[in-house]
């Protein structure tokens, strides 16, 4: 296989400078391009080498939003950042942090790794994780 690397997720947005700002404030991305469409515009904002493509929404949801950690049918779960301390987080995020499930203690699995999941402006799930660690040799995947 060539050269692959992730690029972006794309998001059509109610109100596209309120999550601009709800992922700049709170998780670190910046502004790195808008290209203007007519009357509308797509904002790229990056974190690393990652980016979120922000359009503006074109109609209401048909199916109510996910809750909890994310919908249980074929779709996107959730995505997740991962932090020093979740409290220190949701402290700083104060009212904006709409909790939807947790914080979860999955020490069971691996020591010291929380998370708890939020909702984005739009009610995108959003997971906050501390703690979690790769697995030394972790199993092939089975194909039956």
């Amino acid at each position: 296989m060539g050269f692959l690397v992730f690029s972006h997720m794309a998001i059509s947005c109610q109100d596209p400078i309120a999550t601009e700002k709800f992922y700049t404030n709170y998780f670190g991305f910046v502004r790195a391009r808008v290209v203007p469409l007519g009357d509308q515009q797509i904002v790229f904002i990056k974190l690393g080498e990652m980016y979120l493509e922000i359009f503006q929404a074109q109609g209401q949801s048909p199916i109510s939003p996910p809750d909890r950690d994310g919908p249980q049918y074929p779709a996107w779960r959730h995505f997740a950042f991962q932090v020093d301390d979740i409290a220190t987080k949701l402290a700083e995020m104060g009212n904006d942090a709409k909790i939807t499930l947790g914080p979860l203690n999955f020490d069971d699995y691996i020591p010291g790794w929380r998370s708890v999941w939020i909702a984005d402006p739009d009610g995108r799930i959003v997971e906050i994780s501390q703690g979690f660690v790769d697995e030394n040799n972790p199993p092939p995947l089975k194909i039956n």
